[in-house]
């Protein structure tokens, strides 16, 4: 058969391409000489291969591609157990009901020479022992541990390691018997748990199945077999054990010959038939040395099976062989798809790694700079903000500038209350405001009452925009910190609690001028130049600025009504007009001031104080404490680079064995 005929009809160009390197590849390792050559040198070159196997998926790989592998599934009673004992050459647990209870991942490993030894791990446990005696309680303790003390299952793997002399290079992975009703004890859903424990490996396309079936029991019935054709329609993945010839009916020793050669269920891999030690030979301590003996004798002289024999499909020595064989074979063909998932994954890793900050430094004094700059760069982010209101995607004058313009909407729609109020009081003068003055003499100080009530009627809306602000700028340089401290769940605790400290003060600080303000407001108060660029030179008498007796009505220095120009305006019915004038001087004082005096106190002077507390912060924090990362944001980065370090790991090993 050339190297062409060794791929599945399944494989693509691009895969039988790979595959084609990698088998030439091997091949000149292997050989091609005569049988018995190829044989010796082929053994010779199983271990490494399966060895490389077993040290990826020791480092976790198979936490992020699928390994070949070979998972052994069987209904109850099948006869599993008694195969995996055949291959090991060690008793494992046996009994009625679920005997494996979590996956059993069984390594053999042959020597040339040296003393038998064993190795169980499984979660932080791992034991070394030298009496393969000792097995069947170890797996047994292991599984109670791990799954309990009752009948239930466990999807934790075992490990299992076994030097001899006597055992062929081999790994594999014994999953639970299936059943199909739960005894006592046992939960209601035991059979799903099963089944889904067993699809977890099954369904992997990296996986040869190998299917347990009894020669006594209708196969197109069993459970086994009816899931490996689910995730192996093909049967291209699947081998089929089939156990207990001694125990088939006589007259359908034909039904089991036509089933071994494919002619009733066919699968690519095919099947083979076995004979292992029965609870008779167990109870009559037969060694397993005896009993593979037994076992070539019943084929040997049996008088159907016998050409089985000759054909290597039946016997233990003949399974193992063929699994050795199969595996070796899996693993070269895959070895180039492995290479080029640990490729994609570690590009994909990477790229993903580039999202997150940089971790901070294991070494504690390494901390007190990596905080000082990751700090420094947060106050360089916030005093760039301050100065010319843009960072990057942050705009905090875009913000600003609808509230302030709300304020200043709010303030000119005043001027028509304020006006009718002003109107109202002139209305009513003689009957509630004039005293003792002359006609056309007016009172000042009741017209001074109508503008104090109306300054004071605008502390409130002034303190509400004085509370906007402090809201968007508070947010913002809460994002800002969010951002630059994201893994960091106890810096950007105490960050963000500094800002809202630091703007509560400064709230309270403009509130109180906001105040001062308003009460300076009241005094009603410009400059009389100011008020005069206010007034319609048509009020004056004379537009010349002369009166008829040829008297000056302005000062010359500065232009500004002489004392006789301002009685004689004071005596003109002006007042609401005066009035309204004078709310205009307030207005762009008002409109002006309170945004001037809010960005200055919330904006600047806050990052000003912001800046000068985290520097303290940089000299004086706990750098341990303030450096503990977000939980699930350090969790997915160590994750992240875990999986980097093992998929770099796997790809070192591959290269090495290449």
């Amino acid at each position: 058969m050339d190297d062409q005929d060794k791929f599945t009809d399944y494989e693509s160009p691009r895969e039988k391409r790979y595959s084609m390197q990698m088998l030439l590849m091997f091949d000149s390792l292997i050989g091609k000489n005569t049988h018995g050559a190829f044989h010796s040198h082929f053994m010779e070159s199983v271990q490494p291969l399966i060895e490389l196997i077993d040290s990826l998926r020791m480092i976790g790989i198979d936490k992020d591609i699928d390994l070949p592998s070979i998972a052994v599934v069987g209904d109850q009673s099948s006869g599993k157990s008694s195969v995996l004992e055949a291959l090991s050459g060690v008793a494992l647990p046996r009994g009625s009901g679920i005997v494996t209870r979590c996956p059993l991942e069984l390594k053999l490993r042959k020597l040339n020479k040296g003393p038998w030894s064993g190795t169980i791990s499984y979660r932080d446990h791992n034991e070394t022992f030298h009496d393969p005696l000792m097995v069947e309680n170890l797996v047994r303790e292991a599984q109670n541990k791990l799954a309990g003390n009752t009948v239930g299952i466990c999807d934790e793997l075992i490990s299992l390691e076994i030097s001899s002399t006597d055992v062929c290079d081999l790994t594999l992975i014994d999953l639970p018997g299936i059943t199909r009703v739960p005894v006592h004890g046992q939960p209601d859903d035991i059979g799903d748990q099963i089944k889904n424990l067993i699809l977890k490996y099954t369904a992997k396309s990296e996986t040869i199945i190998l299917v347990v079936v009894p020669c006594n029991v209708d196969i197109a019935t069993t459970e086994a077999l009816r899931m490996a054709q689910d995730v192996d329609p093909d049967g291209y993945r699947t081998l089929a054990i089939l156990t207990k010839p001694d125990l088939i009916d006589r007259g359908a020793e034909r039904e089991v010959l036509n089933i071994v050669h494919g002619k009733v269920i066919p699968l690519s891999k095919g099947y083979i038939i076995v004979r292992c030690r029965g609870q008779s030979d167990i109870n009559n301590k037969i060694p397993l040395s005896k009993a593979m003996e037994m076992e070539n004798n019943f084929f040997r002289n049996h008088r159907y099976f016998s050409s089985l024999l000759n054909d290597g499909k039946a016997s233990t020595r003949c399974l193992a062989d063929n699994l050795t064989k199969e595996l070796v074979d899996h693993i070269k063909k895959s070895l180039p798809y492995l290479t080029e998932q640990i490729q994609t994954k570690l590009l994909s890793i990477q790229r993903e790694l580039k999202n997150y900050e940089q971790s901070p430094p294991v070494e504690e004094e390494l901390m007190g700079p990596f905080l000082s700059d990751i700090i420094m760069e947060f106050s360089d982010q916030i005093n760039e903000l301050s100065r010319t209101g843009h960072l990057r995607d942050k705009n905090v004058h875009a913000l600003l500038r609808p509230v302030f313009k709300k304020w200043d909407i709010y303030l000119r729609g005043t001027e028509i209350s304020f006006t009718a109020r002003v109107n109202e009081m002139i209305d009513k003068y003689n009957e509630m405001h004039r005293g003792r003055e002359l006609l056309t003499f007016s009172d000042y100080c009741e017209f001074e009452r109508v503008i104090k009530n109306h300054v004071a009627a605008l502390q409130e809306p002034a303190i509400d925009t004085l509370k906007d602000v402090r809201e968007i700028v508070q947010d913002v340089f809460t994002k800002i910190c969010y951002s630059s401290f994201d893994q960091y769940p106890q810096l950007r605790y105490i960050v963000s609690k500094m800002i809202n400290n630091i703007q509560t003060k400064q709230e309270a600080e403009v509130e109180k001028r906001i105040k001062e303000f308003i009460d300076m407001e009241k005094l009603v108060f410009t400059q009389d130049k100011v008020f005069q660029q206010k007034l319609d030179p048509s009020d004056i008498p004379q537009k010349t600025g002369m009166d008829s007796n040829d008297e000056k009505l302005c000062d010359e220095d500065d232009k500004i009504f002489s004392s006789k120009g301002c009685a004689l305006l004071d005596t003109r019915n002006l007042v609401p007009d005066k009035l309204v004038l004078y709310y205009e001087i307030s207005y762009q004082r008002f409109t002006d001031y309170v945004p001037m005096l809010i960005i200055l106190f919330m904006l600047k002077d806050a990052a000003k104080t912001l800046r000068h507390q985290m520097l303290e912060l940089r000299n004086g924090g706990d750098v341990v404490n303030l450096l503990s990362e977000d939980s699930e944001r350090g969790r997915r980065r160590v994750d992240l680079k875990k999986r980097l370090e093992r998929l770099t790991q796997a790809q070192e090993l591959i290269s090495k064995s290449l």
